[in-house]
Protein backbone atom coordinates (compact mmCIF):
# COMPACT_ATOMS: atom_id res chain seq x y z
CA UNK A 1 0.00 0.00 0.00
CA UNK A 2 1.57 3.31 -1.04
CA UNK A 3 1.99 5.94 1.63
CA UNK A 4 0.36 9.37 1.39
CA UNK A 5 3.82 10.92 1.04
CA UNK A 6 4.65 8.67 -1.93
CA UNK A 7 1.30 9.44 -3.61
CA UNK A 8 1.86 13.19 -3.32
CA UNK A 9 5.47 12.86 -4.44
CA UNK A 10 4.37 11.01 -7.57
CA UNK A 11 1.69 13.63 -8.26
CA UNK A 12 3.86 16.67 -7.53
CA UNK A 13 4.20 17.85 -11.14
CA UNK A 14 0.48 17.66 -12.07
CA UNK A 15 -0.50 19.28 -8.76
CA UNK A 16 2.04 22.07 -9.20
CA UNK A 17 0.96 22.78 -12.77
CA UNK A 18 -2.65 22.60 -11.64
CA UNK A 19 -2.01 25.33 -9.08
CA UNK A 20 -0.37 27.49 -11.76
CA UNK A 21 -3.35 27.03 -14.08
CA UNK A 22 -5.79 27.51 -11.21
CA UNK A 23 -4.29 30.94 -10.55
CA UNK A 24 -4.46 31.72 -14.27
CA UNK A 25 -8.08 30.61 -14.37
CA UNK A 26 -8.95 32.80 -11.38
CA UNK A 27 -7.30 35.78 -13.13
CA UNK A 28 -8.82 34.98 -16.54
CA UNK A 29 -11.56 37.66 -16.38
CA UNK A 30 -8.77 40.24 -16.66
CA UNK A 31 -8.06 38.95 -20.17
CA UNK A 32 -11.74 39.16 -21.14
CA UNK A 33 -12.51 42.57 -19.64
CA UNK A 34 -15.55 43.06 -21.90
CA UNK A 35 -17.35 40.09 -20.28
CA UNK A 36 -18.72 39.69 -16.78
CA UNK A 37 -16.33 37.74 -14.58
CA UNK A 38 -19.21 35.31 -13.95
CA UNK A 39 -19.46 34.61 -17.68
CA UNK A 40 -15.73 33.93 -17.96
CA UNK A 41 -15.76 31.66 -14.91
CA UNK A 42 -18.84 29.85 -16.25
CA UNK A 43 -17.18 29.28 -19.62
CA UNK A 44 -14.10 27.85 -17.94
CA UNK A 45 -16.21 25.53 -15.75
CA UNK A 46 -18.08 24.27 -18.81
CA UNK A 47 -14.85 23.72 -20.74
CA UNK A 48 -13.14 21.95 -17.86
CA UNK A 49 -16.11 19.62 -17.42
CA UNK A 50 -16.18 18.63 -21.07
CA UNK A 51 -12.53 17.52 -21.17
CA UNK A 52 -13.58 14.19 -19.71
CA UNK A 53 -15.79 13.61 -22.76
CA UNK A 54 -12.61 13.55 -24.85
CA UNK A 55 -10.98 11.13 -22.44
CA UNK A 56 -14.13 8.97 -22.55
CA UNK A 57 -14.07 8.90 -26.35
CA UNK A 58 -10.40 7.87 -26.21
CA UNK A 59 -11.38 5.17 -23.68
CA UNK A 60 -13.92 3.91 -26.24
CA UNK A 61 -16.52 2.30 -24.00
CA UNK A 62 -20.03 3.54 -24.88
CA UNK A 63 -21.19 3.49 -21.24
CA UNK A 64 -18.23 5.63 -20.16
CA UNK A 65 -18.93 8.09 -22.99
CA UNK A 66 -22.61 8.32 -21.97
CA UNK A 67 -21.83 8.77 -18.27
CA UNK A 68 -19.13 11.38 -18.85
CA UNK A 69 -21.33 13.29 -21.31
CA UNK A 70 -24.16 13.34 -18.76
CA UNK A 71 -21.87 14.50 -15.96
CA UNK A 72 -20.35 17.19 -18.18
CA UNK A 73 -23.86 18.31 -19.14
CA UNK A 74 -24.74 18.75 -15.47
CA UNK A 75 -21.69 20.98 -14.95
CA UNK A 76 -22.65 23.00 -18.04
CA UNK A 77 -26.10 23.58 -16.51
CA UNK A 78 -24.52 24.73 -13.21
CA UNK A 79 -22.17 27.02 -15.15
CA UNK A 80 -25.06 28.50 -17.15
CA UNK A 81 -27.04 29.12 -13.96
CA UNK A 82 -24.01 30.88 -12.48
CA UNK A 83 -23.94 33.41 -15.33
CA UNK A 84 -27.03 35.20 -14.03
CA UNK A 85 -27.63 33.46 -10.70
CA UNK A 86 -25.54 33.43 -7.58
CA UNK A 87 -21.78 33.43 -8.19
CA UNK A 88 -21.61 30.85 -5.43
CA UNK A 89 -22.95 28.37 -8.01
CA UNK A 90 -19.66 28.75 -9.89
CA UNK A 91 -17.67 28.16 -6.71
CA UNK A 92 -19.81 25.11 -5.95
CA UNK A 93 -19.43 23.85 -9.51
CA UNK A 94 -15.65 24.07 -9.32
CA UNK A 95 -15.57 22.38 -5.92
CA UNK A 96 -17.92 19.68 -7.20
CA UNK A 97 -15.78 19.13 -10.27
CA UNK A 98 -12.74 18.79 -8.01
CA UNK A 99 -14.53 16.01 -6.15
CA UNK A 100 -15.32 14.41 -9.50
CA UNK A 101 -11.58 14.58 -10.30
CA UNK A 102 -10.76 13.00 -6.94
CA UNK A 103 -13.25 10.19 -7.61
CA UNK A 104 -11.75 9.66 -11.08
CA UNK A 105 -8.23 9.53 -9.62
CA UNK A 106 -9.28 6.89 -7.09
CA UNK A 107 -11.42 4.74 -9.41
CA UNK A 108 -9.81 5.21 -12.85
CA UNK A 109 -13.34 4.99 -14.30
CA UNK A 110 -12.09 6.56 -17.53
CA UNK A 111 -8.93 4.80 -18.73
CA UNK A 112 -5.60 6.56 -19.28
CA UNK A 113 -6.15 9.70 -17.20
CA UNK A 114 -3.35 9.15 -14.68
CA UNK A 115 -2.03 12.73 -14.54
CA UNK A 116 -5.22 14.65 -15.44
CA UNK A 117 -7.33 14.23 -12.26
CA UNK A 118 -4.73 15.63 -9.81
CA UNK A 119 -3.94 18.46 -12.26
CA UNK A 120 -7.61 19.34 -12.74
CA UNK A 121 -8.43 18.99 -9.03
CA UNK A 122 -5.73 21.56 -8.20
CA UNK A 123 -7.05 23.92 -10.90
CA UNK A 124 -10.64 23.55 -9.71
CA UNK A 125 -10.07 23.95 -6.00
CA UNK A 126 -7.59 26.83 -6.21
CA UNK A 127 -9.83 28.74 -8.62
CA UNK A 128 -12.85 28.03 -6.37
CA UNK A 129 -10.97 29.30 -3.31
CA UNK A 130 -9.87 32.50 -5.05
CA UNK A 131 -13.35 33.17 -6.47
CA UNK A 132 -14.89 32.55 -3.03
CA UNK A 133 -12.48 35.09 -1.52
CA UNK A 134 -13.39 37.57 -4.28
CA UNK A 135 -17.12 37.12 -3.57
CA UNK A 136 -16.63 37.38 0.19
CA UNK A 137 -14.52 40.54 -0.28
CA UNK A 138 -17.35 42.14 -2.24
CA UNK A 139 -15.79 42.05 -5.70
CA UNK A 140 -18.45 42.33 -8.39
CA UNK A 141 -18.63 39.03 -10.29
CA UNK A 142 -21.80 40.16 -12.08
CA UNK A 143 -22.20 43.63 -13.61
Amino acid sequence: MPTIRRIFASERAPLTWGLVWGAIQAASPLGFWWLDAATVYALSLALIATVYIGFAVADGRPTVIAVESTVAGAFVVVAAAGVTGSAWLLVGGLIGHGFKDLWQHRTHYVANTRWWPPFCLAVDWLAAAIIAIEIAAGLQIHR
